[in-house]
């Protein structure tokens, strides 16, 4: 583990969330501020800034308008947990050429530095999707709520509360992870003596779009938002996508929740390397076999092959899991990734040889259509 710096204690920027009184156009001009803050010195700070601020979208096209409102169908997109807005952006480009108005979040402890995470509750993000909905519901007749992990999570929770909420769109819900992250809250009682001892992990942070370097605190509150999730049934057309190999979240919670909605409309796709079978699931072979991918994981879902960071020809590439203590491996395969397996970081996969945990989606623009299908056929 590295030594903490800097950007392992919190900024005092995007910690809590307060947008009263605040248009959903100032709101990203002021986080965009705020970002300007931590991101001014460091490298690449533009990107960085762009990437990580949140943003809206009009539709395109011929739109459905309302009588009362500007449009009829609008979607929140919210990131997952160390992520940033930028994640959503291939999905908002999607729902934006369907007709959708579509607005996207920044969660609080999120897009400036890690140390941010060592204090936020869970309750701050929800007041983040809160407020966006609300932002969307006085432009648009149909409120409807898109997610990645995280961010499914909260989405699932806000619907539950929210009777404006129309549908769902999950990807890689984070509906449930192991108990024994409740012990991640044990880490109050001593990181104030020890402060590494408030990190999973603490890395050099070379993403400019994602965390690398972890804290217990965000466990503690993932754990948190967990166990506050109805365990009854929304109600309302749910669209999903999870991968059986995800080593993040269980994907098989995410199987239970889509069998146990009752609403008619709801349909899941699912990538794994053995076909399953059940009403309303769209199975899709994870394994590519031409391009060296073995499987699906937790990181490749959101983004297409094209994606100048995180896809197949992308600046970044995820080996995170060679740190440290591997370096060898970790060199060997920023030096000849082409020769590498791509997929989730399982025992399975790690025993091919050297892996690169896949970070693109190789069936996203088949996701895509599933979607318009599912699109097509809302009540």
């Amino acid at each position: 583990m590295l030594k903490l710096s800097e950007r392992h204690r919190p900024s005092g920027v995007n910690t809590n969330f307060n947008a009263s009184g605040l248009t959903f156009a100032q709101y990203i001009q002021r986080t965009a501020s705020q970002l300007l803050q931590v991101h001014n010195s460091k490298h690449e700070f533009e990107k960085l800034v762009a990437g990580n601020a949140p943003f809206e979208l009009h539709p395109l096209g011929e739109v459905q308008r309302s009588r009362t409102k500007p449009y009829k169908r609008g979607v929140l997109l919210t990131h997952g947990l160390s992520d940033s807005p930028y994640h959503m952006r291939h999905l908002a480009t999607f729902f934006q050429a369907k007709g959708f108005r579509v607005m996207v979040i920044l969660l609080p402890g999120h897009g400036t530095q890690p140390g941010d995470l060592l204090d936020v509750p869970w309750q701050e993000w929800a007041k983040a999707v809160a407020y966006g909905a609300d932002c969307l519901a006085d432009e648009v007749d149909e409120l409807y709520l898109a997610g990645y992990s995280a961010g499914a999570a909260l989405s699932v929770l806000h619907a539950k509360q929210d009777d404006r909420v129309r549908g769902l769109f999950l990807f890689a819900p984070a509906l449930e992870i192991t108990a024994r992250a409740a012990w991640a809250r044990l880490h109050s009682l001593y990181s104030w003596l020890i402060p590494q001892g408030a990190w999973v992990n603490v890395r050099c942070d070379h993403d400019l779009y994602k965390y690398e370097s972890f804290c217990m605190n965000a466990v503690t509150q993932m754990y948190g938002l967990i166990q506050a999730l109805p365990q009854t049934s929304v109600s309302i057309p749910v669209f999903g996508v999870a991968s059986a190999d995800d080593a993040t979240v269980n994907a098989d919670a995410t199987m239970r929740f889509m069998q146990r909605e009752q609403h008619p409309h709801r349909k899941l796709v699912w990538y794994a390397t053995e076909k399953v079978e059940h009403t309303n699931l769209e199975w899709v072979l994870s394994a590519v076999p031409a391009q060296r991918i073995l499987s699906s994981a937790h990181t490749a879902i959101m983004l297409p092959p094209e994606d100048p960071h995180y896809g197949v020809n992308g600046s970044y590439k995820n080996l995170l899991h060679y740190e440290p203590y591997e370096i060898a491996k970790f060199e060997a395969g920023h030096s000849n990734l082409q020769e590498m397996w791509l997929g989730e970081i399982t025992a399975h996969n790690l025993a091919y040889g050297p892996l690169r945990r896949l970070t693109f989606n190789p069936h996203f623009y088949a996701m895509t259509v599933s979607m318009s299908q599912f699109i097509a056929g809302l009540p």
